[in-house]
Formats: C-alpha cells, structure tokens, sequence
C-alpha cells in the first residue's frame, strides 16, 4: 500500500523528516512558546511544499528548510511583539550523523506508531500531493474523517518524537 522509499526520495520531504527536530530546535530558541515554534515549523514545511519548488538536491532542500524556518520564527516572534537578538539567531548547518539519525527515528515512528489508514492517508497527502476528498473518494469515507485521520496520525508522532526526547 505504501512506498516509503519513494518518499524517502522526495528532497523536501526526505529533508523535513530527517530534520525535524534540529528545525525544531531552531524555532525553540527563536520563538517565545514552545507550542508556537511547533506550529511555525509545521506551517513552514507546508508553505513550502504546496510552492512546489523545483529542487535539484537535497542539500538544496536541507538549505531552503533551514532559511524558511528560520524566516518564519522571525517572523512569528516579532508578531508576537518580542525582540530578536542576533545572539538568538542559529545559523550553523544540520550534521549530517544526526540527520540521518533523525530520519530513522520518524521512518521508525511512521512504521510503528501509526494505523495502515493513517499512513496512507499521511503519504498520499504529504508525498502525492492529493486533496483529502480524493483521498476520501477513493476510501468511500467522508472528507471530514480522513481529515481526522491525518490530524491524529500527525499528532501521534509529534507525541511520539516529543517523549523520546
């Protein structure tokens, strides 16, 4: 049902998975709150793929994820109405041990941690780019549950990759 090796081969998505959490921690010390980091890394990953950048490599995405997150923190914290110092601005590059390190791990939670139907519904939307009616069409579900799948798969390993940590 599911090809993770072809998704693995999508430089974005490859890039987003394996660098989720040194992302993350680039938001954390940029954004006030926690749980806003979280989302401005989120919102950061799907303004980017619904553009659809043609990317040559995934150093190419590895260097636009990193500017795009970076940006969007900024951009939230002066939202917010705070400050940035440029002492709060990390600007060194991921290393590459725990990147593939962290590959692994959301490769491994995808695997265990979520249902046949939410890796599907997650890789056809994420990966292929379908719209949740036609993934829900092609179910025989309403667009509303696959919607919920996707939300609980997401939320899943956001818990999973949080408690390991």
């Amino acid at each position: 049902m599911l090809d993770w090796v072809a998704m693995a081969e999508d430089y974005l998505t490859s890039a987003f998975i394996r660098l989720r959490q040194r992302l993350k921690r680039v938001s954390d010390r940029i954004v006030p709150k926690r749980i806003d980091a979280e989302d401005v890394l989120q919102d950061a990953f799907v303004r980017l793929w619904e553009k659809q950048y043609p990317l040559a490599s995934e150093k190419e995405a590895e260097a636009l994820l990193g500017r795009a997150v970076r940006n969007a923190s900024l951009n939230e914290r002066r939202r917010k109405g705070t400050t940035v110092l440029d002492s709060e601005v990390p600007e060194d590059p991921p290393d590459m041990e725990e990147k593939e390190l962290l590959y692994e791990e959301m490769h491994t939670k995808i695997k265990t941690e979520l249902t046949d139907l939410q890796r599907y519904i997650l890789e056809e939307k994420e990966y292929r780019g379908r719209t949740l009616e036609d993934i829900a069409r092609e179910l025989g579900m309403e667009s509303a549950a696959v919607r919920m799948q996707l939300s609980r798969a997401r939320k899943t390993l956001r818990n999973a990759l949080s408690h390991d940590r």
